[in-house]
């Protein structure tokens, strides 16, 4: 349960955080595709999944969907924190936090699947001991005058802090602990590829955020490659297609 708090909630908060003052935030979830390609290498190692070679050609088209967008530039900002042509400093901590995000889901798949612990105790237990240390980490490093947040923006603050632990903390990741029982690690990190599209949507509408046809064309790209993996997996009998 620990180490499920310390890489699924804290260090994949911390690094995500940090690069959303930097990135789009389109970018930074497609750069979340990564996933499928951390998420093969966790279960080829701890679930003894075979990789096979249609697998491995699924797994390299959909790399090959997510390098344009690497390069792409979509926040003046992000510039600054260039550490090549190709690659700054925010997306290289969205990788991080991609990949502490999938050692989380494997972690949560041995607990709710091996240990027969419910999704929703896992998940309650991460986040109550993530959150503590995310609050530590807090009041060591940043402004406590005496509180983190001004006076008058705490019911502002509040209220979508309770919007947002509704959706993502209490829905998404109880459903994804519910799916993991049902699915791959693999398969579902591959459908959670299509993501940047909504996020591009929700992007231009709430935020205002250029919208980039590079984003659309290469989930295209990636999605091929879900499919690859997909009908691989259909045939190694790791998930039946009622499911």
């Amino acid at each position: 349960m620990g180490l499920l708090a310390l890489f699924s909630i804290y260090l994949a908060n911390i690094l995500e955080f940090w690069a959303l003052q930097y990135l789009s935030s389109s970018k930074a979830c497609f750069i979340y595709s990564f996933s499928p390609f951390f998420t093969a290498l966790f279960s080829y190692l701890y679930f003894n999944e075979k990789m096979t070679l249609q697998k491995v050609l699924g797994l390299l088209v959909g790399l090959l969907g997510i390098l344009p967008v690497l390069v792409l530039q979509t926040d003046r900002e992000e510039e600054l924190f260039n550490i090549s042509a190709f690659l700054s400093l925010p997306a290289l901590a969205i990788i991080g936090a991609t990949l502490c995000s999938v050692y989380g889901w494997i972690l949560l798949r041995l607990i709710v699947k091996d240990r027969m612990i419910s999704p929703i105790m896992a998940n309650g237990g991460s986040m109550m001991l993530g959150g503590l240390v995310a609050t530590s980490h807090s009041f060591f490093t940043e402004k406590w005058q005496p509180f983190p947040v001004e006076l008058g923006d705490v019911t502002h603050f509040l209220g979508w802090t309770i919007l947002m632990a509704l959706i993502s903390n209490l829905l998404c990741y109880n459903l994804y602990g519910w799916l993991l029982k049902r699915l791959t690690a693999t398969l579902l990190s591959f459908i959670g590829t299509f993501s940047p599209i909504f996020a591009s949507i929700h992007g231009k509408i709430f935020l205002g955020e250029p919208f980039s046809w590079v984003i659309i064309l290469s989930t295209g790209v990636v999605a091929l490659g879900l499919w690859m993996v997909y009908a691989t997996e259909l045939r190694q009998g790791y998930l039946t297609a009622s499911n």
